[in-house]
C-alpha cells in the first residue's frame, strides 16, 4: 500500500494502477549425479514492484518499477519504487510518432541486459552445436569493439546468479567471456560440449553473474552525459516482442522511448519499431554508462549504438 499510495501521490494525473506487488522467496537447490557428487546451496530473493497509469481518454500511459534483491535490508523503499515508477509513466504521456529514420539509438541499462542476454543466447552450447546462431566459431574472434570486456563471477556475494555449480554439479568459476571485443569462452553444458568436442565451461542451466564494461568509460559517464554523447537520436525505455533471429542475427522490435535533439530529451516517443542486425549492433557499440544496472544476473550501463534504422510514420 505505501508503494501504491507513493506513486498516486507523486502527480495527480497518476489516475489508476495496474497493481504492486510483493515478493519473498527461499529456496534450496540439490543436485547429484550417477559420478558421486551431492551437493547443494540456499539462496534468497526479495522483491516489489508496482506499475501505475497515467493520463486520461486517449493519452494514457502505463510504466512500471521494482526492486529485486537477495537481502531485504537492501530493498528500495516502498515510497521510491512508487515515485520514481510514476515519474517514468507521467513521462511518456503526449507521445508522438516520428518519421522513418536512421540514426544513433540508446538502449536504458535495463534494457541493454537484453543484447548481454541476446549474446549469451547466441553463444551457447544449443544453439552452437546446432548451428543455429550467427555467431558460430566465434571463438577468439571480434564480436564487440576493442574497448568492452565481459566477465563472469558466479561467487559473488549476493549476485543474482550466483551459484557454486551448475545444474549438472560442474564446479562455476570466474572467467573473462570477452576481453577486448574478442569472444573468450562459450557457454557449454556438458551435453553440449560432448556434441562439440570440446569441455563443459559448467554452464547447465545459464549464465552466472554477467558484467559488461567498456575502457571508454568515466565515472561522470551517467544518464545524463550518455545522452548528450547521442546528441540527436533515439533513446529506448521500452522493447515490445521477440523479434529475434538466432539463426540470422535478424532483429526487429517495437519499441518506445524519447526523441533527442542536442543531448536533451525533446518528447515522448511510441508506435516505432527497430531493425537491424544484432551481430552489427554488437559490433557498433560506441558507449556505455557508468549507470549499471543489474537485472537478471546481468550488469550493464546505457548502452549507445552507433546507427539504427527506425521505422515510424
Amino acid at each position: 500500500m505505501r508503494c501504491e499510495g507513493a506513486a498516486f501521490a507523486t502527480d495527480r494525473r497518476v489516475t489508476n494502477s495496474d497493481g504492486c506487488g510483493v515478493s519473498v522467496q527461499q529456496s534450496h537447490f540439490m543436485a547429484g549425479n550417477s559420478r558421486g557428487f551431492r551437493g547443494g546451496y540456499a539462496s534468497s530473493r526479495h522483491s516489489l514492484s508496482v506499475a501505475p497509469i497515467a493520463g486520461r481518454g486517449n493519452d494514457m500511459q502505463r510504466d512500471a518499477w521494482y526492486s529485486s534483491m537477495r537481502d531485504a535490508a537492501e530493498l528500495a523503499s516502498p515510497e521510491a519504487v512508487g515515485r520514481y515508477a510514476a515519474e517514468r509513466t507521467l513521462a511518456r504521456l503526449k507521445g508522438r510518432k516520428i518519421a522513418t529514420c536512421e540514426v544513433p539509438v540508446l538502449f536504458e541499462s535495463t534494457l541493454a541486459a537484453g543484447l548481454l542476454g541476446a549474446y549469451v543466447q547466441a553463444t551457447s552450447g544449443g544453439a552452437l552445436y546446432r548451428k543455429a546462431t550467427f555467431l558460430a566459431d566465434c571463438l577468439g574472434k571480434p564480436v564487440f569493439p576493442d574497448h568492452v570486456d565481459i566477465v563472469e563471477q558466479p561467487h559473488l556475494l549476493k549476485g543474482k546468479a550466483s551459484a557454486p555449480f551448475d545444474d549438472e554439479g560442474v564446479r562455476t568459476r570466474a572467467r573473462k567471456v570477452v576481453a577486448g571485443g574478442r569472444a573468450e569462452g562459450y557457454f557449454l553444458s556438458s551435453y553440449s560440449a560432448r556434441k562439440l568436442g570440446m569441455h563443459t565451461t559448467g554452464h547447465a542451466g545459464g549464465s552466472q553473474n554477467l558484467t559488461l564494461t567498456s575502457r571508454l568509460t568515466s565515472p561522470g559517464d551517467d544518464l545524463d552525459a550518455m545522452l548528450r554523447k547521442l546528441g540527436r537520436g533515439l533513446f529506448v525505455t521500452e522493447l515490445m516482442g521477440q523479434g529475434v533471429n538466432y539463426v540470422t542475427g535478424d532483429y526487429s522490435r517495437g519499441a518506445a522511448g524519447y526523441w533527442v535533439e542536442g543531448g536533451r530529451i525533446v518528447h515522448p516517443v511510441h508506435e516505432i519499431t527497430i531493425a537491424g542486425s544484432l551481430g552489427e549492433m554488437l559490433r557498433r557499440i560506441v558507449a556505455v554508462g557508468a549507470d549499471a544496472y543489474t537485472m537478471g544476473g546481468k550488469t550493464i550501463g546505457s548502452v549507445l549504438i552507433e546507427r539504427l534504422k527506425i521505422a515510424g510514420s
